[in-house]
């Protein structure tokens, strides 16, 4: 009798021990909760021929930050994939092809793949999220292809907490704030210490506007939640958020520099880059003094962890980052080779940044007007992106464009309009 994984996959492994920790090594995994390396790893230790728990070992490698295991492990995997079935070899082809750099391959493999089997949860992970395949796509619609993509998968996994929280998300960034927060209590209380599931409920309780709420969730959630853990940092600057929001600067501070910021953080460079240097810019927005050594301490980050451009999202946080610093050179090597899944992008938004830093709000406004209708290309959620909103809002005010700034506010991020966290404005 062949033995079947969690989600009821068949595997070729015969070892009941490989099977149990590779169900172990995949719950861990998608809670993103610390310890999946680990479990994988035990997995094949229990039969070395397991290509499934090789690539599952590959992923949670990737996740970690540490891309030559990842590697590694991957190729391992590809040896073993002749004795597989179709939807090893397939899944193991996905992930090699995310691996390799190959991330379109990797999403249409993945889109491919699911419809014959949509409980192939590993691969199915890759294009769920907003920070998934999908959600780095670069493409415009590509939130309404998430909803599709996570609603086509919904009915396969019945009372699934993990599929309930990725399903949720996707209705959360597509305004149906409501549904969302619905379905992710259902999650949360399947499985309570699912950290992405955290995750989504705070973007869901930011989309509704409820910060006293959503600050008291998610500060009370992360008391117990490991500190190693891949969404520990993110999480922490979703809490400095919250923190600056309701005007609580101490709190901000103590997030940001216990959980989000370069030295702390245990997160991958992107979150890292991303989370502190959106938050310190928006501190500033809001009226808060941002030392002048933490942009100095970010722009450093950026050139080490990015030195070339190729991944949009945080090419934008790179460029901020150069500039707040006063590193012209660094900033001007972004807007000359800006490339990438929304690489166009880049390049006006990395001169609109200089522009900011030098006070230049009409040259600011005229290379931020083209890339407004688009910015979901840049990836990331709507809450990540407000920092274009709120970016684009403070340039029509420091023009005295009052009326427009706040009309554009309330179209484009009702729930920003009413306590804009913007000095300016207040």
């Amino acid at each position: 009798m062949s033995l079947k994984d969690s989600y009821g996959n068949k595997v070729s492994t015969s070892s009941q021990t490989a099977v149990d920790a590779y169900d172990k090594g995949v719950e861990l995994f998608l809670g993103g909760n610390f310890g999946a390396e680990e479990v994988f790893e035990s997995s094949i230790e229990a039969d070395e021929s397991f290509a499934l728990g090789h690539a599952g070992l590959a992923r949670a490698a990737m996740m970690s930050g540490n891309m030559a295991k990842a590697k590694a492990e991957i190729s391992r995997a590809e040896q073993l994939a002749g004795s597989e079935d179709k939807r090893a070899q397939q899944h193991i082809e996905a992930m090699a092809l995310l691996l390799s750099g190959q991330a379109d391959k990797a999403r249409e493999k993945v889109k491919i793949h699911v419809r014959d089997f949509p409980c192939d949860v590993l691969a199915a992970q890759l294009c769920a999220s907003v920070f998934g395949l999908i959600g780095f796509s670069g493409k415009v619609g590509r939130e309404a292809e998430l909803l599709a993509f996570t609603s086509d998968l919904l009915p396969h996994y019945d009372g699934d907490w993990w599929m309930m929280s990725m399903h949720a998300i996707s209705l959360c960034e597509t305004g149906q704030t409501g549904l969302s927060l619905e379905l992710m209590e259902k999650s949360l209380a399947i499985n309570p210490r699912n950290a992405n599931g955290s995750h989504f409920k705070a973007h869901a309780q930011y989309e509704a506007g409820y910060l006293t709420e959503g600050r008291k969730f998610l500060d009370n959630w992360l008391v117990d939640y490991d500190n190693r853990s891949v969404l520990h940092g993110h999480l922490s600057w979703h809490s400095a958020l919250w923190a600056l929001h309701d005007g609580d600067e101490a709190a901000m501070w103590r997030r940001i520099d216990s959980g989000a910021a370069p030295g702390t953080s245990r997160s991958l460079p992107i979150n890292v880059l991303t989370d502190t240097a959106a938050i310190l810019y928006r501190a500033e927005l809001a009226g808060l003094t941002v030392d002048p050594a933490r942009w100095s301490t970010m722009s450093d980050y950026a050139a080490q962890y990015f030195p070339e451009t190729g991944q949009s999202f945080a090419d934008m946080h790179a460029a901020l980052s150069h500039a707040m610093a006063g590193e012209g050179e660094r900033l001007a090597h972004i807007i000359e080779t800006a490339k990438g899944f929304a690489g166009d992008l880049v390049k006006p938004v990395a001169k609109a940044w200089g522009a900011i830093a030098r006070q230049d709000w009409q040259t600011a406004l005229q290379e931020l007007v083209p890339v407004m209708a688009t910015t979901e290309r840049f990836g990331g959620s709507r809450a990540q992106r407000d920092l274009l909103e709120l970016a684009f809002t403070n340039v029509l005010l420091k023009l005295g464009q009052t009326d427009e700034a706040r009309r554009s506010l309330s179209m484009r991020r009702p729930v920003l309009a009413p306590a804009p966290p913007i000095a300016a404005m207040n």
